[in-house]
């Protein structure tokens, strides 16, 4: 990270660098590398790493830099999910559709949770099963096998332990509201 902070590089700058290689993820994956948009997945999850970090480091964390982190993290998950159910129709799974399409609304939602939450003023960090967990466990299913078994147990587990963190959210909130 010292090395990064002393490059004219932005934080807002790595957060579009993260979204454009999950555009380019997206498109190998309908290519049909999967492998590649497997390791291209996990850099561009690196790079939604670097870029809160970077911001802190130099001091430059702001209001807008958050949200566009934010925006540009979901549209990420979401073009990527968009791409396995676009192969998966194409292909005419009903399975493998149905799973993309729930994974994303589930992880949309896990994320959504948090913002709608904090947007009042209370606490919601937990949960088990966080974008970088649906990173590496999308990842994984794309590295393992294309379209196979491996991805749709990956789409499995994410929204399985998404929609644990949907309610794990929910009841959190919950509690915190009727305990005030």
């Amino acid at each position: 990270m010292r090395v990064l902070a002393r490059t004219p590089v932005t934080p807002n700058a790595l957060s579009w660098s993260g979204f454009i290689l999950a555009v380019a993820a997206a498109a190998l994956v309908i290519a049909g590398y999967s492998l590649a948009a497997g390791i291209v997945v996990l850099v561009a999850g690196f790079f939604d790493i670097l870029d809160g970090a970077l911001a802190r480091r130099i001091k430059k964390a702001t209001p807008f830099g958050a949200v566009l982190d934010a925006t540009l993290d979901r549209l990420s998950e979401g073009v990527i999910l968009l791409a396995i159910l676009a192969v998966y129709a194409i292909q005419q799974s009903l399975l493998g559709v149905l799973l993309a399409g729930a994974a994303i609304i589930s992880s949309q939602l896990v994320s959504y949770i948090r913002a709608r939450a904090e947007a009042q003023g209370l606490k919601c960090k937990v949960g088990i099963f966080t974008r970088a967990e649906r990173v590496v466990i999308l990842a994984l299913g794309l590295l393992l096998s294309y379209f196979t078994l491996a991805l749709i147990i990956a789409l499995s587990v994410i929204v399985v332990f998404s929609l644990v963190t949907i309610i794990h959210r929910v009841v959190y909130v919950w509690r915190q509201k009727t305990a005030a």
